[in-house]
């Protein structure tokens, strides 16, 4: 794993110390709740802060933080599993495909307008490019334009196109559309992506990888989490 960037933070100007705005932060992208709801739970400690700021802070260091922290190094013996979903944003029809690995970590999301092999190639495209390294196998469902922007691209690799293999991928969509309900639906594309990529990568660092079958794993993988956090957040400038 390595660094996805060293760009120091600053919290200048903030009333608030920085470990009250990484706990929000926290809070507001790990856990299912809404700007008020954390807002509620600051207060019930005795601290008063308006959702208000709450939802600054998360526009402001969400994203910063996410440019910190470590990426899961990417191996030839990968599985790739991909998958669409429907998200309808002010009345319109959008496609979020999305690919994660065999322990479900999430590799990349975009949200799309089409569903057809233009966007599957572009996943794969960024997929290719950002991974450095082609899988042992790819899985998705029985969309055809997968294996359309497999040819496109010259991709030999091993393609299976089945449903019930595709688990993983399909599962990985249920988190998002728990906050898709609490934030009673995305209000522009824009918003959804930035939301996104902050959200998925909060998951990919707290949540266990399926691998950690046991208690002691999971726990001991929670604390690595919580100790790379703190130093993504700490001031350093």
């Amino acid at each position: 794993m390595t660094p996805m960037s060293k760009i120091p933070l600053s919290y200048k100007r903030h009333r608030f110390p920085r470990e009250l705005i990484a706990h929000a932060v926290w809070l507001y992208f790990r856990f299912p709740l809404s700007f008020r709801l954390v807002e509620e739970m600051l207060l019930e400690r005795g601290i008063v802060v308006s959702y208000e700021t709450i939802c600054r802070w998360n526009l402001k260091f969400g994203a910063e933080y996410v440019r910190s922290l470590r990426r899961k190094r990417a191996k030839r013996g990968d599985l790739w599993h991909l998958d669409e979903v429907r998200v309808v944003i002010g009345g319109h029809i959008h496609w979020l495909w999305r690919a994660v690995d065999q322990d479900g970590y999430i590799l990349d999301e975009i949200l799309q307008k089409q569903r057809n092999t233009k966007a599957a190639k572009r996943l794969l495209t960024r997929l290719l490019r950002q991974q450095g390294v082609r899988p042992r196998r790819m899985i998705t469902d029985k969309l055809k334009s997968y294996e359309a922007a497999k040819r496109k691209l010259g991709l030999s690799v091993r393609h299976l196109s089945h449903k019930g293999l595709n688990n993983r991928a399909e599962n990985s969509h249920l988190p998002l559309r728990k906050r898709e309900r609490t934030m009673q639906r995305f209000r522009s594309p824009g918003g959804c992506q930035r939301f996104l990529t902050v959200f998925s990568a909060v998951r990919n660092l707290f949540v266990p990888p399926v691998a950690n079958a046991n208690a002691l794993a999971r726990h001991m993988h929670r604390l690595q989490a919580f100790a790379q956090w703190k130093t993504v957040t700490i001031l350093t400038a």
